[in-house]
């Protein structure tokens, strides 16, 4: 990995462990929403209960912690950059007395395994943050077996997410902020349909599938919307410190009026849309 990539990996794993209380108090809200595209995972990678899983990119513990409960008799690996995110996973894990879980901090791009360890790996909303994706993705299918499964979850273009628009369309707006450079890691960089198929292809897996997971993010209302971008969103909180005061509310006052306008019940159910690439190696 050259310089520049090595530089974006570890400003990546600063901010995810500086955000990784947030994450945690707002876990079962996150989890909920996020259980959708865990589930489409689960069900791509057709797992048995002997199987060893490689979930990468695994944060506060999903969908790892739910394989776990369906491989009884193997075991689950759940990686992140952030040791903080996995302190909340490992803790998860105990409460829940999941003891086939093991949490290893490291990089997407380097991974510390022999070739061939896996019979499965997950790995959900990770991709479109890596540095390198082609890597990655090479790195993945090294280590899975031969005939076992990796699928993957990745959020699909902007109008599909009205839940990130609202608040980072109104930000930019207002703000001015300069598009990233095309390509760079980012929340919609795996929205185009085929291109993390392709990806996968090129890694060397078959039977590659794409599937799209629709669905809404439940906030109860405008208010635990902001709150919530605001504590778990790291562009969020980076864009609006460079905001003042008045303009900082006067973005909040534009996010509630959209949301309220898109849900006019005032519940903010708000739209998602993803997409589940599987394929086989």
């Amino acid at each position: 990995m050259d310089a520049q990539l090595e530089l974006i990996r570890e400003q990546q794993k600063e901010v995810w462990n500086k955000f990784s209380p947030g994450w945690k108090k707002w876990d079962d809200f996150t989890m909920d929403f996020l259980q959708p595209m865990g589930d489409e995972i689960i069900r791509a990678l057709n797992l048995e209960a002997t199987d060893h899983v490689l979930d990468i990119a695994g944060g506060t513990g999903e969908p790892g912690l739910s394989i776990a409960t369906i491989v009884k008799k193997g075991k689950v690996v759940i990686t992140d950059l952030a040791e903080g995110m996995l302190a909340v996973a490992r803790d998860k894990a105990l409460k829940r007395g999941l003891n086939n879980v093991e949490t290893r901090v490291c990089d997407v791009s380097e991974l510390p395994f022999d070739d061939n360890s896996f019979d499965a790996i997950s790995c959900r909303m990770g991709f479109m943050f890596f540095p390198d994706m082609q890597l990655a993705a090479k790195e993945m299918t090294r280590v899975l077996k031969p005939g076992g499964r990796l699928s993957a979850a990745v959020w699909g273009t902007p109008e599909k997410n009205f839940w990130v628009a609202a608040i980072m369309g109104t930000i930019q707006k207002q703000l001015s902020i300069p598009a990233p450079p095309p390509g760079s890691p980012g929340m919609f960089r795996c929205g185009q349909p085929g291109l993390l198929a392709g990806i996968f292809r090129e890694a060397g897996l078959k039977n590659v599938t794409e599937k799209e997971s629709d669905g809404k993010m439940h906030c109860g209302n405008a208010e635990n919307y902001w709150t919530f971008m605001n504590e778990v969103a790291a562009p969020v909180v980076s864009a609006l410190s460079k905001a003042d005061d008045t303009m900082k509310e006067k973005i909040r006052r534009e996010v509630f009026a959209l949301v309220e306008k898109h849900c006019p019940d005032k519940k903010a159910n708000l739209d998602y849309g993803a997409l589940i690439v599987s394929g086989t190696k």
